[in-house]
């Protein structure tokens, strides 16, 4: 493991306090690739953080969906507006399980950077079209986005963030190898590239602060699909009163204010329902931390099974609910006949960029040009996963001569 960067500052930097004894330290970093003197007044946490929102990849999450096309409506959640959420709810958990808040920010503000366009669509068609070529994994895009397509340094690729960054990033969701690994499938290529530089420590549980960014994730798209698809007309008050939580939430505001309008009544429900599974997933975290009684950010990596969750009753609630939007908006006709489109789109496009590589843009063609097939296969399909959607329609169109539906 690199030694650690840290203490390159020219003042001495103040770190908040107090933390628990868990919590990751900004001070105690296991240091960036790439050594880099620190600044004066950031910790470096904050300063990963902040090379995150300066991302051309975290803008063009404004232009990238969740459930919509972005033609669709102005009020529904793209992925730069659903990762804010992400992050409010991340620094709400953080600060009161006493965590570097900055840390789970910044991860949180991170975690969607490498999906494509066309959100799960687009995803589903790279990995078809990569599937000869170690094909795609959108966890696996955001650590390539930040450790290499991202050009904004002239020492280095990437962003140089601290170990304790990208391994939230990796591994967010819990160990990727190792007998604690949910999912036995080979880890995807560009994983296994960066893992032969820097040691993520693959086999274990990521932070606390990655934890809680990733049950943050959870919390916000599960309430904000129910709210975007209510006000999309997906389903309608009276379907949604059978689902697990959504339901007693949507009855206790309608309780509570018999006169008000609907989308008032869905947003006062949604804030509840975020409320309340904050509220279950403090209490079931603080339990476990008593239990495990970790005295370090390492040993809560090291913890044989994840310390921030559910209790067991929301989780199988949230079982409940994810299938009735699996059900009733995912699988939606009007969402089918976006995705459907979408498919077309980006299928068209790696097909044509790959046969006739001359259309690609000059500096896409030179990252593989003088490679194997499977290098420019790569460096069509980050050109393509790094699109927007409206930036795939208008490349559609201009290639295509074919109009869009919106």
């Amino acid at each position: 493991m690199p030694e650690s960067a840290y203490g390159g500052a020219s003042a001495p930097m103040a770190f908040p306090a107090p933390l628990a004894p868990y919590a990751a330290r900004a001070e105690q970093t296991r240091g960036r690739l790439h050594p880099e003197h620190e600044s004066a007044v950031r910790t470096p946490f904050q300063r990963d953080r902040d090379r995150v929102i300066h991302a051309v990849a975290f803008r063009r999450l404004k232009h990238k969906t969740q459930v919509f096309i972005s033609h669709e409506g102005d009020h529904y959640r793209t992925r730069l507006t659903h990762s804010l959420e992400v992050a409010q709810i991340a620094r709400t958990l953080a600060r009161a399980l006493k965590l570097d808040e900055d840390l789970a920010e910044g991860l949180a503000l991170a975690h969607d950077l490498g999906h494509p366009p066309f959100g799960h669509t687009g995803e589903d068609v790279l990995v078809e079209c990569m599937a000869d070529y170690n094909g795609f994994d959108h966890n696996a895009q955001t650590l390539r986005l930040l450790t290499k397509l991202e050009r904004r340094h002239a020492d280095f690729e990437g962003l140089n963030l601290t170990w304790e960054m990208l391994e939230g990033v990796v591994k967010h969701n819990g160990p990727l190898t190792g007998p604690l690994a949910e999912k036995k499938e080979p880890l995807p290529a560009a994983i296994v590239e960066y893992a032969q530089n820097h040691d993520l420590w693959l086999d274990t549980f990521p932070s606390l602060e990655a934890q809680v960014a990733a049950i943050a994730d959870d919390i916000a798209y599960n309430n904000h699909d129910v709210d975007d698809g209510l006000r999309a007309g997906l389903f309608s008050f009276d379907e949604a009163r059978a689902v697990p939580l959504v339901g007693p939430a949507i009855v206790s505001a309608q309780m509570r204010w018999p006169d008000a309008p609907r989308d008032i009544l869905i947003a006062e429900a949604v804030s509840d329902l975020i409320g309340a599974m904050v509220e279950d997933v403090l209490a079931e975290t603080k339990g476990r931390l008593v239990a495990v009684n970790p005295q370090d950010a390492d040993a809560v990596r090291r913890a044989p099974a994840a310390l921030c969750a559910f209790s067991t009753s929301v989780e199988a609630d949230l079982s409940g609910l994810r299938a009735f939007l699996h059900e009733n908006m995912y699988r939606h006709y009007k969402v089918n006949r976006a995705r459907s489109q979408a498919k077309r789109i980006i299928k068209s496009l790696f097909d044509l960029f790959f046969t006739e590589p001359e259309t690609l843009p000059p500096e896409w063609r030179e990252r593989y040009e003088g490679g194997s097939e499977a290098r420019r296969a790569r460096a069509v399909c980050d050109y393509i996963a790094g699109m927007t959607d409206r930036y795939a329609v208008r490349e559609y169109r201009r290639l295509f001569g074919v109009e869009f539906d919106g």
